[in-house]
């Protein structure tokens, strides 16, 4: 179940929407037609220096004053805009998305090595938290993300995705299972300029939360997914691994494979596995991951989920079938099933 794809140009040559919303499309039958949504990197040059707040508004004149507040307390908003939509027959519009260039003040945490993004995490885990009537569900530079409850076709429409270009696209078609198909439940799931997109369960969500939550993050959005977003922040920016060793933290060799390796590889994978015990992610699971420079995709460490890399020029793509990324580019080469828990990643050339 859900569809996946995720397109890097690693020269930073744009794409329009057009093509990975027909991708998308054509794994329907991966969805229900309870959520889809899209996320492009680049498509924001004017305000490249700016955080990009994405707000879903459940009424404006109610919520959008208090949240403007919040925000003139801990920076400045730039420039401000309802997103522009466009009703469709098979979408139900139920709330209103509007988008906030924002900088922040870095005076306010004074103690922080990263005061701009701990600013911006601390906003987004207290507007989501308390639930007011609106919700962040894009929070990075010079990017955005765009999702609703709905088929892809119909949410693509919705927002016009032909109309924003980006150098690197994520996109997903949801089958919800343990939870029900909401607009914030949608993917793409995003925190600064990290996006996840999953398909499959990840049964370890009660261990993998309550270690998030350790840490300050907070879990509100109602699916599994979203502790992948802050999980990847917290190891990488936060912790500062490797985006290939906080994968390997993530979906581990098992015990008896480390017992095997040679003495470097085998106390790097213990030391791996004891200290980030509780980030290890059970479950049937495929995940894309995306940030501004880099595209990774990686399975569990049995590869229950399917997952497909292949290349072309300089594009690198990932996605839940080969015939999906087809509908992008049909000559691509270098097409392979990556094994279980191998990190595939594309990284823009300088």
């Amino acid at each position: 179940m859900c569809g996946i794809i995720g397109v890097i140009d690693r020269s930073r040559q744009c794409m329009d929407g057009s093509k990975i919303r027909e991708a998308l499309a054509s794994m329907d039958e991966r969805g229900s037609g309870e959520g889809s949504g899209y996320v492009a990197y680049g498509i924001y040059p004017d305000y490249k220096e700016y955080y990009a707040l994405h707000v879903f508004f459940d009424n404006i004149r109610e919520h959008k004053v208090p949240l403007e507040e919040l925000l003139e307390k801990w920076g400045m908003i730039i420039h401000d805009e309802q997103i522009k939509t466009y009703e469709q027959p098979g979408l139900r519009k139920v709330h209103t998305p509007w988008r906030y260039f924002f900088r922040p003040n870095p005076s306010m945490m004074p103690k922080s090595t990263s005061p701009e993004e701990d600013i911006i995490t601390s906003l987004v885990m207290k507007v989501n938290s308390e639930r007011n009537g609106a919700l962040i569900f894009s929070s990075g530079k010079n990017l955005g993300v765009f999702k609703a409850a709905g088929w892809p076709e119909d949410v693509a429409n919705f927002y016009r995705i032909q109309d924003y270009k980006g150098y690197l696209w994520l996109a997903h078609n949801r089958y919800p299972t343990n939870t029900a198909g909401w607009w914030g439940g949608a993917h793409p799931f995003n925190l600064l300029n990290w996006s996840v997109v999953h398909n499959g369960e990840i049964t370890s969500y009660g261990t993998n939360r309550r270690y998030i939550e350790s840490f300050g993050y907070k879990c509100t959005m109602q699916t599994d997914t979203e502790v992948v977003a802050y999980l990847i922040d917290l190891l990488v920016r936060k912790h500062g691994l490797s985006e290939e060793m906080a994968v390997r933290a993530f979906a581990p060799p098992f015990w008896d494979e480390i017992d095997r390796m040679q003495k470097k590889d085998q106390e790097l994978n213990q030391a791996l596995r004891l200290a980030y015990g509780p980030a290890l992610m059970n479950g049937p699971f495929a995940i894309c991951v995306a940030k501004e420079n880099l595209l990774c995709g990686f399975t569990d460490r049995i590869k229950l989920r399917p997952l497909v890399a292949a290349e072309s020029g300089d594009r690198l793509f990932i996605s839940s079938e080969e015939a999906a990324i087809r509908r992008i580019d049909d000559d691509v080469t270098n097409i392979r099933m990556p094994s279980a828990g191998e990190a595939v990643i594309g990284r823009l050339y300088a």
